[in-house]
């Protein structure tokens, strides 16, 4: 594998690092309404788990309630049932066709809760970035043990491997700070 491949590869890894805070972070509830917040719920439809986004439609209907519009009205107890047990502790509200989820505002305590929540979550990418670019020097480190680049091509690939490192903590880092601002808000 050569240095600019093993850089390469980094990046990529780094980017789903990122993607997967992202996701994560989409989990953490904060006082507003949004579509992500059920995006990981699945629903029992006719025998098969399936994302309750391709058996609804999910919109906002206020800042703090989202309404869910079910396909097919057979999945509307399936669809209560799914929300009711998920980690997010929301109560759905059904009212024919539409399953209502209002969402209870954050009290300080909670937000505060949330907000070592998130810094976790990001330190926990941080140092998966980090893992990453670690794994890429010790290739690159083996590549020059057994002679097939120069140092100096060693260390130009690890500076790459830095720049790219510095830029998605950078991102988790941003990442962190408009979900913090996101709970603060009332």
């Amino acid at each position: 594998m050569a240095h600019d491949e093993i850089v390469k590869n980094a990046g990529k890894r780094m980017d789903k690092s990122i993607e997967a805070i992202k996701h994560e972070m989409a989990k953490i509830r904060t006082g507003r309404a949004h579509p992500s917040l059920l995006d990981h719920i699945t629903v029992s439809y006719y025998g098969s788990d399936v994302p309750l986004s391709q058996v609804s439609n999910i919109t906002i209907q206020d800042a703090r309630t989202l309404a869910i519009n079910a396909w097919d009205r057979k999945s509307i107890p399936d669809i209560e049932k799914a929300i009711l047990t998920s980690d997010l502790g929301l109560n759905p509200i059904s009212g024919g066709d539409v399953i209502r989820i209002p969402l209870p505002a954050l009290t300080e305590d909670r937000r505060k809760e949330l907000i070592k929540v998130v810094r976790h979550e990001a330190e926990m990418g941080r140092v998966a970035i980090r893992n990453i670019r670690r794994d890429a020097n010790h290739m690159l480190k083996e590549l020059v043990k057994e002679k097939e680049i120069t140092e100096d091509a060693e260390r130009r690939a690890e500076e790459s491997i830095q720049k790219l490192t510095t830029a998605h903590i950078g991102k988790i880092d941003d990442i962190l700070g408009e979900k913090e601002k996101e709970l603060m808000e009332i």
